[in-house]
């Protein structure tokens, strides 16, 4: 039986974070678990004719390693691209912080109305009232 697409959706979800992991320890065999995710992944994807197979997933992990570790010139851009194809926000803004593309936006806060020195000028003082 062939694997469903919720099957790919995982083992992509799990490549993902496998790139994350290697993107926060750097550790070689976090490495081999991407690539061993990538082989996966380009083995379901078929063949197209004959020998030729896909090597999309070997190729784009090879890449997105070579730029975490910063051994590739367009590393920003290698990085900035993936960021945005992942789907999964919380995973998105994370493999961001990891690799150091989170863009850091102030925390707006309520702006403080001004108090007027002046707002009760001119009105007549009333006697306290009585409880």
């Amino acid at each position: 039986m062939p694997p469903s697409v919720e099957d790919h959706q995982r083992l992509l979800g799990a490549w993902q974070l496998a790139i994350l992991r290697f993107a926060v320890t750097l550790s070689d065999s976090d490495r081999h678990n991407v690539a061993a995710l990538a082989v996966e992944l380009d083995r379901l994807g078929g063949r197209r004719s004959g020998e030729d197979s896909l090597h999309f997933f070997r190729r784009t992990s090879s890449r997105l390693c070579a730029a975490i570790d910063g051994r590739q010139q367009d590393a920003k851009a290698t990085l900035d691209c993936f960021c945005k194809q992942i789907e999964e926000p919380r995973l998105r803004l994370a493999f961001a912080a990891a690799v150091g593309l989170a863009r850091s936006k102030p925390a707006r806060s309520k702006p403080q109305p001004k108090r007027d020195q002046n707002l009760f000028r001119g009105l007549l003082a009333r006697p306290p009232a009585p409880l």
